[in-house]
């Protein structure tokens, strides 16, 4: 199992600079097999409509919803307020990563405020 965070599906979609590592990881894996927070579904719609209109922001998240989305529940709530506490992280950061290690999975990123977490895989 993997995660994509934000950046990574935005970087996918909007043809940033990494999309080509992105892409690597992203095809060379089930969707099935890449985990998914509904706090991402947020982030990417919310950026893709502000840049792109919102056809194709509807359109990145549809190609997201052929991933595993988690749903936040109590215990990934919980666990993103613990590691939010104890590696200074922001809400969306905290609560995308406490949802790749509640399924075991690698969280690919390029954020630097998630670099050296354990399970975490910078681009």
């Amino acid at each position: 199992m993997i995660s994509i965070d934000s950046y990574g599906w935005i970087e996918r979609f909007g043809g940033g600079p990494k999309q080509g590592q992105y892409n690597r990881v992203i095809d060379g894996t089930l969707p099935g097999q890449i985990v998914t927070s509904t706090v991402t579904l947020y982030e990417v719609y919310k950026k893709a409509k502000a840049l792109r209109g919102e056809h194709t922001a509807l359109e990145d998240v549809a190609a997201l919803g052929h991933t595993f989305v988690v749903p936040v529940d109590q215990e990934i709530a919980l666990a993103a307020a613990d590691y939010s506490l104890e590696h200074g992280l922001h809400f969306s950061d905290a609560v995308i990563y406490a949802t790749a290690r509640r399924h075991n999975a690698d969280l690919f990123t390029s954020d630097a405020d998630l670099k050296h977490l354990p399970g975490v895989r910078y681009l």
